[in-house]
């Protein structure tokens, strides 16, 4: 296997408090990798510093895409890294409210769109095949989540585990080769997450996508893993298999045997 994500010595300073420090984590091509940790421990600002969000103090990142060199995420924009082949979503839901689901996921599509201002005002033959285009990659898509059914309801209308659905439906739609979910399972009951698990094994096999998520629900994280990373106050403190991290003392004394709230 070839790394899709390679992240080296990654240090990330808000004043003087340290969130990560000096941090090393590795995605494989197809793998999906959990990021977990206590409450606080900068899971999140991992996220935020990859995706662009936050400009780290110190460290390497590098994404490894399906054909082309080595691409630093160093110094790039949100959209520039989503343009690079990341998608992510978000502990708080973001979606666009008073659009339909099915906008929703268009708007994923516009890195990938290639008529600008002229060719929307003047609408040629091409922008007219393009925007065809945008919409039916969008309705395929809502077909392998499972929501063809709210297409034309705004996503402020759609149950809480759909919306979850929908935010990773319009990840996809810039098409990743890696997929970085923040919590996605958060706030949903048994039936939803069981559901989720299934959704992120098929985009798996089906998309040919890597994942790194961050979740606590640990049973989910057990289940889906290939591997997982563990880390407590911005310090990696283990790494290994789903059954390595359960027997880790290290992680038993920091997480897995306190109250867990990710």
């Amino acid at each position: 296997m070839k790394p899709v994500l390679e992240v080296t010595k990654l240090t990330m300073d808000f004043g003087g408090l340290r969130a990560l420090d000096r941090l090393d984590l590795i995605v494989q091509e197809g793998e999906i990798v959990a990021l977990i940790g206590p409450n606080g421990a900068g899971k999140t600002t991992f996220f935020n510093c990859i995706t662009g969000i936050y400009p780290p103090t110190k460290g390497e990142m590098f994404v490894y895409p399906n054909e082309g060199h080595p691409v630093s995420l160093k110094g790039l924009k949100p959209n520039q890294v989503t343009e690079k082949g990341l998608a992510r979503t978000f502990q708080n839901i973001r979606l666009f409210p008073n659009m339909t689901v099915l906008e929703n996921v268009m708007i994923g599509r516009h890195c990938r769109t290639k008529s600008g201002i002229v060719g929307a005002v003047i609408k040629d033959k091409r922008t007219r095949a393009e925007e065809r285009k945008i919409v039916e990659d969008s309705y395929t898509i809502l077909e392998k989540i499972g929501l063809t059914r709210y297409v034309n309801e705004f996503a402020k209308n759609l149950p809480y585990g759909a919306q979850r659905r929908l935010e990773i439906a319009r990840a996809l739609s810039t098409e990743p080769f890696l997929l970085l979910l923040d919590e996605p399972a958060a706030g949903m009951n048994p039936q939803e997450t069981k559901a989720l698990d299934a959704l992120i094994l098929k985009i798996r096999s089906e998309e040919k996508i890597s994942i790194l998520l961050i979740e606590h629900d640990m049973k989910l994280v057990m289940s889906l893993s290939d591997r997982i990373f563990v880390v407590d106050y911005g310090k990696k403190i283990a790494q290994g298999t789903p059954k390595e991290i359960q027997n880790d003392p290290a992680v038993i004394k920091a997480y897995l045997g306190e109250d867990i709230d990710a």
